[in-house]
């Protein structure tokens, strides 16, 4: 195994797809969650890849069934892309995906009936049976032109799924609208002559909120093997754009230079714009990433008369994977979740390398942030533990806005394997609702949904 690719530790991927039923469960599962709970990640089917690196390693879709108060079935299946179907000696899946460097390895959807694996960069989503079997790389019914986008936004009014897609190196950003039935019915092209890393973006009821910030595509690192050609551009400072759901032109914004992955949420105030992130003062600092920044939970408020940008601290805990209620996504919102990190990417050397990092030395917690109160409550799952993004799932009839249950895989030392963690969202630091423990453990990896069942 080539040591230097990043898979080590908590990442280390699993080599087996496994399927088991009737899962043991500590606790009682609320009988009203009735779905899937999915998550995406990286697990490389081989190690010595040269070129393989922690962001690019094969996707593999994690996922529980729960239904009227029962665990019915795990299931772990590699996207087949045609790099891991050609591995596994089976027919390719039809349709174009667009690049064949790195499969679906990112976030895992549902959408208009479909399950969608998906990642960025210029490539198109592949289609998932139920069961987690890959049907094809999705175009929309022929209605998306190019690629898609690793973390799309669900409008909860109106139900249309919007997306900000890039190509790695491209100079042109796009806008996509995908209706409630499945079908691009807006693209919008907006110039991004600096071929900036866009990772995610932020949407409000008004506004798609765009990030041109100082992470570019470097042709020279591409040249030189580099599986992630991205480098620390500060020459060229940073700004947010608003474009209008409705329009075609963007307002940019400066700010400080700086880079984000991850929004938490974001919403229209009056003659303001509210955008939440977490935010890296720094990232991809250097050859051996030593000047990259530790990542806080920050506040830009666009005022859209002066054109003033004002930037607030919300959280100093290292975190990531940001997330809220899917009820409250476009709108003024009061809670938050997200992983306590350590500043992993600051451990990475150029192809991914932990240079020995331990499993211990992972995130065990998770956070729920309190904005109106300026508070953050940490949960630890105890030391040998790790767990990565949670997923907030709103109880039926939810009297308020934390009244729900927060998903989370978490790793059990004791058991060697994974659990399915359900917490009271209201709860947040209390004995789990329900605890269903896995046959196997999942690798730490990056984004999920909750999928639930067909009404």
């Amino acid at each position: 195994m080539n040591p230097n690719n990043g898979f080590q530790g908590a990442y280390t991927p699993v080599t087996e797809e496994v399927t088991s039923f009737d899962l043991p469960v500590t606790g009682t599962i609320p009988a009203e969650l009735n779905g899937r709970y999915l998550r995406n990640g990286p697990n490389p089917m081989d190690l010595d890849e040269p070129r393989l690196h922690l962001f690019t390693g094969n996707g593999m879709v994690h996922g529980v069934r729960l239904r009227e108060g029962k665990a019915e079935w795990y299931r772990n299946r590699w996207v087949r892309s045609a790099p891991v179907a050609e591995a596994l000696g089976e027919q390719p899946r039809p349709g174009a995906f667009v690049r064949r460097d790195a499969g679906p390895n990112t976030h895992v959807i549902g959408h208009a009936n479909r399950t969608l694996a998906l990642i960025e960069g210029g490539s198109r989503p592949y289609e998932l049976t139920y069961d987690l079997d890959t049907v094809g790389a999705c175009d929309f019914d022929g209605t998306l032109r190019d690629g898609f986008v690793a973390h799309p936004k669900l409008d909860p009014a109106t139900g249309e799924l919007h997306a900000v897609t890039y190509a790695i190196g491209g100079d042109t950003l796009t806008y996509l609208v995908v209706s409630p039935l499945g079908k691009v019915v807006r693209s919008v092209p907006v110039p991004a002559p600096h071929a900036p890393l866009m990772h995610d973006f932020a949407l409000t009821r008004k506004y798609a909120v765009l990030y041109d910030l100082p992470v570019t595509f470097s042709q020279a690192a591409a040249d030189s093997g580099n599986a992630f050609p991205m480098n620390w551009n500060e020459t060229r400072g940073g700004r947010i754009g608003l474009l209008p759901r409705s329009g075609t032109e963007v307002r940019w914004f400066d700010v400080n230079p700086c880079f984000v992955f991850h929004t938490l949420n974001a919403y229209d105030q009056g003659d303001t714009v509210v955008v939440d992130v977490v935010r890296y003062p720094k990232m991809f600092v250097g050859a051996d990433l030593k000047g990259n920044s530790l990542p806080t939970l920050d506040r830009w408020v666009i005022n859209t008369v002066t054109g003033k940008v004002t930037e607030t601290r919300l959280d100093d805990h290292p975190q990531e994977f940001p997330v809220v209620s899917p009820a409250v996504v476009t709108g003024a919102y009061r809670y938050g979740y997200s992983a306590v990190t350590l500043d992993l990417i600051r451990y990475m050397g150029p192809a991914g390398n932990l240079d020995g990092l331990p499993v211990d030395a992972f995130t065990d917690s998770l956070i729920k942030h309190d904005l109106d109160r300026q508070t953050a409550t940490v949960r630890s799952f105890g030391t040998g533990h790790y767990t990565s993004e949670a997923y907030f799932v709103p109880a039926q009839n939810a009297r308020t806005e934390d009244d729900g249950y927060v998903l989370a895989y978490v790793f059990d030392p004791e058991r060697g394997a994974t659990d399915l963690v359900i917490l009271s969202g209201q709860d947040f630091t209390g004995a789990p609702i329900a605890t269903v423990h896995l046959p196997v453990r999942v690798p730490l990896g990056f984004h999920g949904s909750w999928v639930p069942d067909p009404a």
